[in-house]
């Protein structure tokens, strides 16, 4: 009789992996948005002066938003799918559990009403109080959440330079893709668009 003890079931490597790449990635990002949404503060202070480059700078971010939108969605449906290494992960904390849809939805709803007031122009009914509007709900749930997590942001960027000295170095490749890829798809939506700010600009003057 074969007395060998069976070993135990472990989680593949990969899946801790995993997890831990889909933390880098949304570090990365939010990094990336934290860097352009603060320079896109400092335009509303000058709006008449710099209205081209907060329209430019709004289309740029659509990019980072949607890959930052799509790498934690993966991480709720991966989680809530029941994925062993993102269970043991564990969820957020309940604020931010909550907070999360807030931040999603006014993300959006602010990036959106700014396409639509560039290509609606001056003339555009209620969209440009909708933009201001949505804009000041989004700017109350992104200061929770960047107060929340922007203390994280140095350790987990530093960590991905360790861990990826070895065998699975590629994968920080891929990370860098995914931004300048999302980087690369605003700045030409930006390109495409940026033509739209001048019947903006001759109501500034």
């Amino acid at each position: 009789m074969n007395m060998t003890a069976r070993p135990r079931h472990r989680r593949p490597p990969e899946d801790t992996d995993g997890v831990a790449g889909n933390e880098r990635l949304t570090a990365l990002t939010g990094t990336v948005l934290l860097i352009g949404f603060a320079i896109e503060g400092v335009t509303i202070l000058r709006l008449g002066r710099l209205l081209t480059l907060h329209f430019f700078l709004g289309l740029l971010l659509i990019g980072p938003v949607l890959l930052k939108i799509g790498s934690t969605g993966y991480r709720f449906t991966r989680y809530y799918t029941g994925s062993p290494a993102y269970v043991e992960k564990g969820p957020p904390a309940p604020l931010l559990r909550v907070l999360g849809p807030f931040v999603v939805l006014t993300s959006l709803a602010v990036l959106g009403t700014g396409v639509v007031l560039a290509i609606a122009g001056p003339a555009s009914g209620p969209w440009l109080f909708l933009h201001k509007a949505t804009f000041v709900l989004w700017f109350g749930v992104m200061t929770i959440h960047v107060l929340t997590y922007v203390w994280r942001l140095p350790r987990i960027l530093l960590s991905a330079r360790t861990a990826e000295i070895g065998a699975r170095a590629g994968s920080g490749w891929i990370r860098g893709l995914l931004v300048a890829g999302s980087l690369l798809g605003g700045l030409l939506i930006a390109l495409l668009m940026i033509h739209l700010v001048h019947p903006w600009e001759a109501r500034f003057r």
